[in-house]
């Protein structure tokens, strides 16, 4: 359909899982897509899988996070759009966290968003121009499980950073929107199952028969959703954090 034609658009944690999807998605639909990530072994790999750009970023650090926008912006100009899809799900309860292990958390999922959007949006607002950022949260904002106590706050901490930008950045015309994940299929996930929960070959199918719709979400599913979000064709949503999930929160049998 085109809903992405000309635009520069930077998916930061593009290297894997949903970020990957939605750069695949991105440049389907007509985008200039740079995708970043730590490991530049697996960033090349799905830079050439994808259609991408790859930049060598660790968002953790926040001048490493600057920076893969300003190489946007070196290379093309400028920059349209940004999709803030890098995340850290290690294991924590409210009980056994670190503050070492809180601060990773912090790190990736809230401080390096903050300044990816920081560098991507003052662009916007020095041109003039309209821009787009979508942030990949998760349901677990909402309350979560136990065991990922220090994930919840910091993606709590990224669905208030996206209400407070979009408010912020409205007469500006940066809309800033976010969508929060349910459980999903993805190559990280997977190992993540297999570290932490003792998981083996037959995860899924386990997984799979405790949800409503007998599986678990698709990367390509999400990706198309972030991709309409991220362009004009979502008209003037912004501020919105939409809940992309099969159970309902607040919902109880």
């Amino acid at each position: 359909m085109g809903l992405l034609d000309g635009m520069v658009v930077l998916v930061s944690g593009g290297t894997q899982g949903v970020g990957a999807g939605v750069a695949r998605a991105a440049v389907r639909e007509g985008a200039h897509v740079t995708i970043s990530g730590r490991r530049i072994d697996v960033g090349e790999k799905a830079a050439a899988d994808t259609g991408a750009r790859f930049v060598a970023a660790d968002v953790a650090d926040p001048a490493q996070a600057r920076a893969s926008v300003a190489a946007v912006v070196a290379e093309h100009g400028r920059i349209d759009g940004l999709v803030n899809a890098a995340g850290l799900t290690d294991r924590g309860t409210l009980l056994d966290t670190t503050p070492e292990l809180f601060d990773r958390h912090v790190a990736v999922n809230l401080r390096g968003p903050f300044f990816t959007m920081q560098a991507a949006v003052a662009d916007m607002v020095a041109r003039g121009e309209p821009g787009s950022v979508v942030n990949v949260i998760s349901s677990s904002e909402l309350g979560g499980q136990p065991y990922l106590a220090p994930y919840v706050a910091a993606k709590a901490g990224l669905a208030g950073l996206t209400r407070n930008a979009a408010h912020a950045h409205r007469h500006d015309r940066v809309r800033v929107n976010g969508v929060d994940i349910g459980w999903t299929d993805t190559e990280g996930e997977d190992a993540v199952q297999r570290r932490f929960h003792d998981a083996d070959d037959g995860w899924r199918d386990g997984a799979a028969a405790r949800l409503p719709m007998g599986r678990l979400g698709r990367v390509d599913e999400i990706a198309d959703f972030v991709v309409f979000l991220l362009s004009p064709r979502s008209g003037v949503v912004t501020g919105s954090v939409v809940d992309w999930d099969q159970n309902v929160l607040g919902g109880l049998d």
